[in-house]
């Protein structure tokens, strides 16, 4: 059977890299006594799969993984055994069941959702709020991105969904935005944050930006037009 599990990272856990999460998540399910399934063979491992990488620093209330079990008991039951051995800074959100024809975590995202921030000091001292809806209805947003090998010139717009600046609770400006995070598109919410200062004509200082993943999105439009969802709602609560 397999379960698609969503969990929440925030404070100091947002320093711990991809690799070391899912170490942590091996060891917090034996804790939690999930009948989790190992592979076959000579060194055997559990059957896992992580939705889009988070980047180390980043905070997010939408990461997932998937795996397989061999027994279950309900939703509610796994997810209080997960968070019993959670350490601050790890929530586990929910916990669904998934059906046979789903695509495991990994290859499922289509999108992702950030709220971008701020940091204290690193504020712009300049009218910038609404030069973001300006910087958004250009009919392109052009910009160079660095691979591995090369350099490569790209056009922005058709990767971001959604992207507008808000007002919080708080009183502080935070800059939401919905962007393709595809394995073939995978758009960073910094690159779209320096896109915009260039085109207004500044530079965006380095460790400027405070990051929050919000919510991690599939397509479920069946090929008709993008339809997004987050990742939990294609499984069922048991």
């Amino acid at each position: 059977m397999k379960l698609r599990i969503k969990f929440a990272k925030s404070g100091v856990m947002r320093f711990i890299g991809h690799l070391d999460v899912m170490r942590y998540f091996q060891k917090a399910l034996r804790r939690a006594e999930i009948d989790i399934a190992y592979t076959e063979g000579f060194s055997p491992h559990p059957v896992m799969s992580f939705a889009a990488p988070l980047g180390v620093g980043l905070e997010s209330s939408g990461e997932y993984f998937d795996i397989e079990v061999c027994s279950y008991t309900t939703s509610a039951d796994m997810k209080e055994r997960l968070n019993q051995v959670m350490a601050p800074g790890m929530e586990v959100l929910s916990v669904t069941m998934l059906g046979d024809k789903v695509k495991n975590a990994m290859a499922s995202v289509a999108a992702a959702s950030y709220l971008v921030r701020f940091r204290e000091g690193y504020e712009p001292d300049f009218d910038w709020i609404g030069q973001i809806k300006d910087f958004y209805s250009q009919p392109s947003i052009m910009v160079t991105k660095k691979t591995k090998k090369s350099e490569i010139e790209l056009d922005l717009k058709p990767s971001i969904y959604q992207l507008s600046a808000k007002r919080e609770e708080n009183g502080e400006t935070a800059v939401y935005m919905l962007v393709d995070a595809s394995s073939a598109g995978n758009v960073k919410p910094s690159l779209v944050m320096d896109a915009f200062f260039k085109t207004i004509g500044r530079e965006l200082p380095e460790y400027a930006l405070q990051v929050t993943r919000t919510e991690t999105y599939t397509d479920i439009g069946g090929g008709e037009g993008q339809e997004l969802a987050p990742l939990e709602e294609v499984g069922e609560i048991f």
